[in-house]
């Protein structure tokens, strides 16, 4: 491209190795690309400005493309600067002409001026995963509150924070929680993260699963992925709860429920999916065997309290295996801490398959269609993504890979609509 577009990137000359990447990931995202299909041909963008925060890698790299497909101009952040591809974002820049500012293991600093400089392009809408970008427009870009729309949320972790802003009247603009569609948290939380939670501990450490007691901290659709996932391999399941539905869900499917301070005994390897921190500290590290791995596969770097285990380390060992760190007890125990406590299957190992993320990011295009055109009848709140965009991301994913369902019939749909049928 004879100009690039404003950026900050590792190594521009990456670029190819990049496109590579993500024409192989657009292989397997078949809904996204008949998307973009038809976004090239009416253009519902045009004329309209997004800024993302999202985690830079291939599978984002093809919602991009096909956002500006539909006429859009970008600016993109990364919301983990572990899990940015720095091969893919000098590809959107270089290649793809799409404004990124990312750099695997900016420090927090950089992070900020990052999203800093996403903002900049005075968005219409925003895409967000995790509530940063939403949270610093509130608190410190507080000028752009007039001029952005709308937005989507990609993560439970940024919903939560979403809905506390709602409730306490803070929120300025309405959102969309894409996290809450079925072929998101269904398939996307589950399926997604439950492999890929797994596959950057074995990357990491060379784990054998099979035969090891695997303890999850929380049990919502990405705590069950991982408690399946890890189930199938071979491993004793421990889940940890606060809430007593959830716990009672593991329970009956066939899961151990202990509190974490009889789990951090007997646990091989930990995984947190909570959202919440300090679920690993201090008393459970006390306790632990030698040789447990630590890892979170919640959104933030919070649900181990790497602080707390640094401080009563007598040593650490850094990256004595693939983004894995070891802490040394004053007792000669040795804990190991997979991608420094960060989101583990994106900070050591490449995040959801495409083809989950082919349905998540499907959502987020069609939401954001959504969102422009009817952005103007919305209040400032948190809103759920329209029943039918979910339902058509699900059958565009089900024609893609050949199977057919039934229909229902005109009497079927009668009797399921009226009150006046009997038994």
């Amino acid at each position: 491209m004879s100009e690039l577009p404003k950026h900050d990137v590792k190594d521009k000359a990456l670029s190819a190795q990049g496109v590579r990447r993500i024409e192989w990931a657009e292989r397997n995202m078949p809904v996204l690309r008949q998307v973009r299909e038809r976004f090239a041909k009416e253009r519902p963008f045009e004329g309209i400005r997004f800024a993302a925060c999202m985690h830079m890698t291939t599978e984002t790299a093809v919602l991009l493309r096909t956002l500006k497909a539909g006429g859009a101009e970008l600016a993109a952040c990364a919301s983990n600067p572990l899990s940015t591809q720095d091969d893919t974002v000098a590809a959107l820049v270089a290649e793809y002409g799409i404004s990124v500012f990312a750099v695997n293991g900016i420090d927090r600093d950089g992070y900020y001026r990052h999203i800093n400089s996403a903002l900049d392009i005075n968005p219409d809408f925003v895409f967000d995963d995790g509530c940063d970008l939403v949270n610093t427009v509130h608190t410190a870009r507080t000028e752009l509150l007039e001029s952005i729309k709308g937005g989507c949320e990609e993560t439970t972790t940024g919903v939560v924070r979403l809905r506390q802003m709602a409730d306490g009247a803070a929120l300025k603009f309405p959102m969309v929680a894409v996290n809450d569609t079925d072929t998101k948290h269904m398939f996307d939380n589950r399926y997604g993260t439950g492999q890929s939670s797994l596959d950057a501990i074995m990357r990491a450490t060379n784990l054998l699963f099979a035969g090891q007691t695997v303890v999850v901290a929380g049990f919502g659709y990405c705590g069950q992925g991982v408690a399946q996932r890890a189930a199938g391999l071979g491993a004793s399941v421990v889940v940890t709860e606060v809430d007593p539905t959830k716990a009672l869900d593991a329970l009956m499917q066939g899961y151990r429920v202990l509190p974490m301070a009889e789990a951090a005994r007997i646990g091989d390897v930990f995984v947190t999916v909570t959202s919440n921190r300090g679920v690993l500290r201090k008393e459970h590290f006390e306790v632990m065997k030698d040789g447990a791995i630590l890892s979170n596969a919640g959104h933030f770097d919070v649900e181990v309290d790497v602080a707390g285990l640094e401080a009563m380390s007598v040593e650490k060992r850094s990256r004595i295996r693939h983004q894995t760190d070891e802490y040394v007890m004053a007792d000669g125990r040795r804990l190991l801490l997979v991608a420094e406590g960060r989101l583990v299957n994106l900070g050591a190992a490449e995040g959801h398959p495409a083809s989950v993320m082919d349905m998540s990011f499907a959502d987020q295009a069609l939401t954001a269609e959504w969102l422009t055109a009817n952005h103007a009848s919305l209040e400032p709140r948190v809103y759920e993504v329209p029943t039918e965009i979910d339902k058509n991301v699900a059958r565009l994913k089900l024609d893609s890979m050949g199977v057919s369902i039934d229909s229902i019939t005109e009497d079927q749909n009668t009797y399921m609509n009226s009150w006046e049928y009997g038994s």
